[in-house]
């Protein structure tokens, strides 16, 4: 896993800022370049090379196999590059998302910002770590001292209200409060203790499922806005210290 996100974030660093094609998705501002085929098929051509009976579900080429087989009780999620708007405008906040799950439970994960070199690590029972140094969350107290972080959904436009009036909740505690553009950064930078809780609406598994590890093996907390448990293919996401968790979900509520 390590490798291949390695792999990855080679293709993106060589390809950021030079000239390539730009296509849009369902939504008009959801961006593919070239570089996310490239760093998709890189990942899966690195690990099929080892593990030709696992399956794989990935942000560009979807769902290998519907379901597992007796052979393969391995699924490998992958989002080859998360932040592409900001990567097709050189804005240097992107990162190679790559997690494993082992009988529907995940097992390990990395998240990859290679402009920087950082390399988040989680396995499951073993902590999580940042370029070999075991990280936690942060130990901030309450809502009212937090610095947190948030997404915007592409389909923004069409669910201006909900959205809109949790994100005035926040301002209006005086909150210091920042957008990076890449949904696997912002739980990455909680689990390392960077900002104390993060929300968002609208994520896909592949943008989550390695940055969800992430933040469990750093002792952290994760739920929907409702408060109830957590999988990844959940809409809304609260992830956070634990400390403040409760006062972010009366917030949202």
């Amino acid at each position: 896993m390590i490798s291949a996100a390695l792999e990855a974030g080679s293709i993106l660093r060589d390809g950021v800022g030079t000239t390539f094609k730009i296509s849009s998705k369902k939504e008009r501002h959801d961006l593919v370049t070239e570089s996310d085929i490239r760093s998709e098929q890189a990942i899966i051509s690195h690990i099929k090379a080892q593990f030709p009976n696992h399956t794989f579900l990935a942000e560009e080429s979807g769902e290998s196999s519907s379901e597992l087989t007796s052979d393969s009780t391995v699924r490998w999620i992958i989002d080859p590059l998360d932040g592409t708007v900001n990567f097709a405008h050189s804005i240097p906040i992107f990162a190679v998302s790559i997690a494993a799950e082992v009988n529907g439970k995940l097992s390990c994960g990395v998240i990859y910002q290679p402009l920087l070199d950082e390399l988040f690590v989680a396995e499951k029972g073993n902590g999580a770590r940042l370029n070999g140094k075991q990280i936690q969350v942060s130990s901030t107290p309450n809502l009212r001292e937090s610095f947190l972080v948030t997404g915007f959904p592409y389909s923004v436009s069409e669910n201006t209200s909900t959205f809109v009036d949790n994100f005035h909740r926040f301002l209006k505690l005086g909150l210091p409060i920042r957008r990076l553009g890449s949904a696997a950064l912002d739980l990455a930078y909680v689990s390392a203790g960077r900002f104390d809780g993060f929300w968002e609406i609208g994520l896909s598994p592949w943008d989550v499922a390695a940055g969800v590890l992430l933040i469990e093996e750093a002792g952290g907390k994760i739920t929907q806005y409702s408060g109830d448990n957590y999988v990844i293919t959940d809409k809304s996401i609260v992830a956070t210290n634990s400390l403040i968790h409760n006062e972010i979900i009366e917030v949202l509520r």
